[in-house]
C-alpha cells in the first residue's frame, strides 16, 4: 500500500530523518522531517494552471504548532488551537523568505506549503526542522523549484560556534552571559538566502563567521534532500517561462525615457505619481493585443528595475540623488507626549516613527503559552503600519504578518541592551506608530525605541540604531551596496540587509537575498558599510538623548523590590490572601510576590511604597536587640505593660523599666492604645521579648545619653 522512502543522517548532536510515501499521499509532496524527537510534516500542493491575469507569485506558507506535539491541552475556553501565535507567524515568514526567490522566474501558479508540528522533544526547535521538511517536500513535488535549501541554527559560546543549540539555551539567551547569539541561516548549496538573528553585541567578523559556519553545516542536509528526491521525486512539471521579450522591447521603446525622467524626481509622492503617469503613457502606445498580454505587468516592472539598477551601478546615482553610502537627513525628538512615560519621534528622510514607552509592573508581564512551556515576558514591542504612512487607502485592522515580523526584528535589536529584571523591575511596553514610510520603518522603530526608552528613564546599556542596506548585483558581477535604502530600492534590488546594534557590536541582523550570487566578500562590504551608517545614525540620535533620564515621568509607577525568605511568603500572603489584601488596601500600592521570595511594590506615590514596605518588613524581619521601636500599648497588667512594637510581635515592658522612678502600678503613666517608644533589651530564657521605655525620650524616640539611666 505504501511506497515509503526514508533517509537519515547524523547531524550535530542528533539524528535527522526524512520520510515520504506514507502520509498525505494526495499532496504533490509530503515529507516528515524528524530531528531528535521533534517531527514536522510539510505538505505541498500547487495549482497546475495560473489564474488568468495574475502578475504576482501567490506562494503561501503556514507553519502551525499542535499542542498534542508536546503532550499539552490548549488553554482557553474552546481548548482548540486558534489564531496563529507570534511564533507561528514568524516561522511561516522564516520559511517563506528563502524559498520564494527559488521558484522559476515567470511561475505564477498558486503554491501552498503547510508545515505541522507533530512532535516536540522540548530540546530541538521545530522551526529549522520545518524549513528542512518544506524544502524536501517542494523538491519532490515536481514544482519548478530551484532548490533544495536547508537551514541551521547557530549559537556562539566562548568564541566557538554551536550547531543547533537547545531551546532552553536560546530561550534563556538574555540571562545566560555565555550564550551571545541565536542565528538562523538558510541557503542552497552555493548561496546564503536568508539570515535572522538575535545577538549580544557581536562584531561584524563574528557575525559573518556565524553565517559561514551555518552555511557550511547545512550542506549534508542538502545532500540528504537530494538523495531523497532521487528515490521519491515526481516528474517535474512541464513549465516554460513565458517569453515576453518582444513585449518588453515595445514597452522599453515606448517609455524608457519617461521612466528615467520619473525616477529622477526625488520626492516620493511626486515620483510615485510620475511613475504611474509614465506607465499610463506607455500603455497608450501599445496595441490592444499587447495590453491584454498577462505579462504586461512583469514587463513594466522589468523596465523600472532596469532604469533604477543601471544608474546605481554605472553612475553611482540613486533615485533621491544620494551617494551609495549616504544616510538621509535625521531629526530626533524626545518627550513629545506629556502624559506618556516616554516618547520619541524619529524621522529619517521620508520614514518616520512615533515610539511610545509605557512602564508597567509585574502584573503587566505577558504570559506566553508555547509548546515548550509557559513563560513570562517583561519586554513587549508592538509595531503598527497604518495605510496613511504611505499615502494610501487600505485595510486597517489587527496586525498582519508583516507588522508582527517587523516588530519582532526591532524587539531582537533592543532586548540585548535592556537592564536585568533585578536592576530594573519594570515591564516595558514599546509601541511604534509608523507615521511615514519610505524604506525601513523597522529600523526607524529601533532608533525611536531606543530614544523613547531612554526618555522614560530606562537605563539601557547603550543606545541602539539600525540601518537597512541594499544591493544591486549585475550579471557581469558588478555590484553596488546601498546604505539606508528607499522602498523602491528594496523592491527592485537584490538584497534587503537590516543591521542593528550599538557602537560596540551587532544586536540583530536580518538578511533576505533574491538572487543566488551573494559572495562572502559582498556580505563583508555590506556589514562594514552598515557599521559606518549605524555609527552615523547613533551620532544624530545623541543630539536628542545619550542615556536614560535620571527621573521618571510623574505618571510612571515607582517600583521597589525586596527579598524575603521563601518560608516567610506564606506569612506575607496570609490565610486566603487576607494579609496581602490588607497591605494593598492600607498602603495603596500594588504588591507582586514571586516564588523565589522577590517582592515588587509599585505605586506612583513614594509614601505608599514605603508604607507597604514597612508592613511587609514587619512581618518577615526579626527585631534587632538594642534598637528603638515605636509601639502601642495593648495590655496593662500589675507587673508591667505589653507593647505591640514590631508587626504583630508583642513584648513586655516590666514596671521597673517604664520610668526612672518607682511606680505603684503601670496604669499610673500608661493606658491601652497609647503609642510609646521602646528599646529591645533582648530575650529571656524562654524566648520572651524584654522591652524598656525609661532610657528612651518619649517625645523624640531618641535614646538618652545618660548611662546611669539604665
Amino acid at each position: 500500500m505504501f511506497n515509503i522512502v526514508k533517509k537519515e543522517m547524523e547531524w550535530g548532536h542528533d539524528t535527522l530523518t526524512l520520510e515520504t510515501g506514507k502520509i498525505a499521499r494526495q499532496a504533490d509532496g509530503c515529507v516528515i522531517a524528524t530531528y531528535g524527537e521533534t517531527s514536522v510534516m510539510a505538505a505541498v500542493t500547487y495549482a497546475k494552471q495560473p489564474k488568468p491575469g495574475q502578475d504576482f507569485f501567490p506562494l503561501t506558507v503556514h507553519y502551525n504548532e499542535k499542542y498534542y506535539a508536546a503532550g499539552k491541552v490548549p488553554g482557553g475556553f474552546f481548548k482548540r488551537e486558534a489564531r496563529p501565535t507570534e511564533k507561528e507567524t514568524l516561522t511561516s515568514r522564516l520559511i517563506d523568505r528563502p524559498i520564494r526567490p527559488l521558484f522559476v522566474e515567470g511561475f505564477k501558479n498558486e503554491v501552498l506549503v503547510i508545515c505541522t508540528v507533530l512532535s516536540h522533544d522540548l530540546e530541538n526547535d521545530p522551526d529549522v526542522v520545518a524549513m528542512i521538511a518544506a524544502s524536501a517536500a517542494l523538491t519532490i513535488s515536481g514544482a519548478p523549484f530551484m532548490g533544495p535549501i536547508a537551514g541551521a541554527r547557530v549559537g556562539f559560546v566562548d568564541g566557538e560556534y554551536v550547531l543547533n543549540p537547545s531551546v532552553d539555551d536560546m530561550q534563556n539567551l538574555k540571562t545566560n552571559p555565555e550564550q551571545r547569539l541565536d542565528l538562523v541561516v538558510a541557503g542552497t548549496r552555493d548561496a546564503v538566502m536568508m539570515v535572522e538573528s538575535e545577538a549580544y553585541e557581536l562584531s561584524e567578523s563574528e557575525m559573518l563567521g556565524a553565517v559561514k559556519f551555518g552555511h557550511d553545516q547545512m550542506q549534508p542536509v542538502i545532500d540528504l534532500i537530494v538523495s531523497l528526491a532521487e528515490d521519491a521525486a515526481k516528474e517535474p512539471m512541464d513549465f516554460q517561462a513565458p517569453d515576453y521579450s518582444e513585449l518588453f522591447e515595445a514597452v522599453k521603446a515606448a517609455g524608457e525615457q519617461k521612466m528615467r525622467d520619473a525616477y529622477a524626481i526625488t520626492d516620493k509622492q511626486d515620483r510615485t505619481a510620475a511613475v504611474s503617469a509614465a506607465k499610463d503613457a506607455i500603455k497608450a502606445e501599445l496595441s490592444e493585443e499587447q495590453l491584454e498580454d498577462p505579462n504586461l505587468g512583469t514587463a513594466l516592472k522589468k523596465l523600472e528595475s532596469k532604469v533604477l539598477r543601471g544608474d546605481v551601478v554605472k553612475n553611482g546615482k540613486r533615485i533621491d540623488g544620494r551617494g551609495l553610502d549616504t544616510v538621509r537627513p535625521i531629526v530626533s525628538e524626545v518627550g513629545l507626549l506629556p502624559r506618556t512615560h516616554g516618547s520619541a519621534l524619529f524621522t529619517r528622510g521620508e520614514t518616520q516613527g512615533l515610539v511610545v514607552t509605557t512602564l508597567g509592573t509585574g502584573d503587566d508581564e505577558q504570559m506566553i503559552d508555547a509548546l515548550h512551556g509557559t513563560y513570562k515576558s517583561n519586554f513587549l514591542l508592538h509595531y503598527n503600519f497604518p495605510p496613511y504612512s504611505v499615502g494610501e487607502v487600505g485595510r486597517f485592522g489587527p496586525p498582519g504578518r508583516r507588522e508582527i515580523g517587523h516588530g519582532k526584528l526591532a524587539w531582537r535589536a533592543l532586548q540585548a541592551v535592556l537592564p536585568t529584571a533585578t536592576d530594573f523591575p519594570y515591564t516595558i511596553r514599546l509601541v511604534s506608530e509608523i507615521t511615514e514610510s519610505n524604506g525601513s520603518s523597522s529600523m526607524a522603530t529601533v532608533c525611536g525605541g531606543s530614544l523613547s526608552m531612554m526618555d522614560a528613564g530606562v537605563p539601557l546599556k547603550a543606545p541602539v540604531a539600525g540601518v537597512a542596506m541594499g544591493l544591486v548585483l549585475e550579471d557581469d558581477g558588478d555590484y553596488a551596496v546601498l546604505t539606508d535604502i528607499l522602498g523602491d530600492e528594496d523592491h527592485l534590488g537584490d538584497m534587503d540587509f537590516k543591521v542593528a546594534g550599538t557602537e560596540d557590536g551587532i544586536t540583530s541582523l536580518q538578511m533576505d537575498i533574491k538572487v543566488a550570487g551573494i559572495t562572502p566578500e559582498i556580505m563583508e562590504k555590506a556589514l562594514e558599510q552598515a557599521k559606518a551608517g549605524r555609527v552615523h545614525i547613533l551620532g544624530e540620535m545623541a543630539k536628542a538623548l545619550t542615556e536614560g533620564r535620571n527621573e521618571f515621568s510623574a505618571h510612571a509607577p515607582r517600583i521597589e523590590t525586596m527579598q524575603v525568605p521563601t518560608d516567610k511568603i506564606r506569612e506575607v500572603i496570609g490565610s486566603g490572601g487576607k494579609v496581602i489584601r490588607e497591605i494593598v488596601e492600607v498602603s495603596g500600592a500594588k504588591v507582586d510576590i514571586q516564588d523565589d521570595g522577590t517582592i515588587k511594590i509599585a505605586s506612583a506615590n513614594g509614601e505608599a511604597i514605603q508604607k507597604a514596605y514597612d508592613m511587609i518588613n514587619s512581618i518577615v524581619a526579626e527585631p534587632e536587640e538594642g534598637k528603638v521601636y515605636k509601639g502601642k500599648v495593648v495590655k496593662i497588667v500589675d507587673f508591667g505593660a505589653f507593647v505591640n512594637f514590631f508587626g504583630k510581635r508583642d513584648g513586655l515592658v516590666h514596671v521597673s523599666q517604664i520610668e526612672n522612678r518607682r511606680l505603684n502600678h503601670p496604669s499610673d503613666v500608661l493606658k491601652e492604645g497609647q503609642e510609646v517608644w521602646v528599646k529591645l533589651l533582648g530575650f529571656d530564657d524562654r524566648g520572651k521579648v524584654r522591652l524598656a521605655m525609661k532610657m528612651v525620650d518619649q517625645e523624640t524616640g531618641q535614646e538618652a545619653k545618660d548611662e546611669s539611666a539604665e
